[in-house]
């Protein structure tokens, strides 16, 4: 429980003080009722009990957390509203999840069909993780990203469908909360082929000047 209020001081520099934290982050309190509604679910069997809490905490936070979702320490739901986070996710250590993520299935298969994510990872507003796919540790997901492939460890991935555009780079947890500071992988392509056009036309200047040149000295 501690842990959890910590990672919201050092997470986020809005939070003032303990109280702050305890009264005000729904992500919290909704992560408190997953607790127990895990605990219903995977040691008492009373599936539908943990259903009904998930979805009373779901009414006062905003946030669905399935009862069956296993999550590690320290995960830190900042805002948190339209946070969805599937039955058989599976979350590690020291997570940051930003309001309209989610954690999602693909289609209506059995079995382990929601994302595995490692630990620290922080994963933008609005971004989709969906399928039965793995995270590594120390990623980052850019905000409305959509990711429905694997992803190796120490890599920044933005974009639709999600794709890496630095891997094994700078070490992320030095400023792994700056989410907002991420490449924009169409903007550098288009700004190449603006680079492009504008060597290709100092290029046929040349080519013309040279023309020129030429039919004045025949002349």
């Amino acid at each position: 429980m501690f842990k959890n209020i910590r990672s919201i001081y050092e997470r986020d520099p809005a939070c003032r003080s303990f109280l702050e934290a305890v009264t005000c982050y729904p992500g919290l309190h909704a992560l408190w009722a997953h607790r127990v509604a895990h605990f219903l679910w995977v040691k008492m069997r009373l599936r539908l009990f943990a259903r009904i809490l998930s979805q009373l905490s779901r009414f006062f936070t905003g946030i669905e957390i399935h009862p069956g979702a296993r999550i590690g320490r320290g995960l830190f739901i900042d805002h948190g509203l339209g946070v969805v986070i599937g039955e058989t996710t599976i979350i590690g250590d020291n997570v940051t999840l930003y309001q309209g993520v989610t954690l999602g299935g693909t289609g209506k298969e059995k079995g382990k069909r929601h994302p595995t994510l490692g630990n620290n990872i922080v994963v933008g507003a609005g971004a989709k993780i969906l399928g039965n796919v793995t995270i590594g540790d120390e990623v980052r997901i850019g905000a409305g990203s959509v990711v429905v492939r694997n992803v190796d460890h120490d890599c920044t991935v933005v974009g639709i469908p999600g794709r890496v555009v630095i891997q094994r780079g700078k070490k992320l947890h030095e400023a792994w909360l700056d989410h907002g500071n991420l490449p924009d992988p169409i903007a550098e392509k288009l700004a190449d082929i603006q680079n492009r056009v504008l060597e290709l036309g100092k290029h046929l200047g040349e080519i013309e000047t040279t023309k020129k040149e030429a039919s004045s000295e025949k002349k």
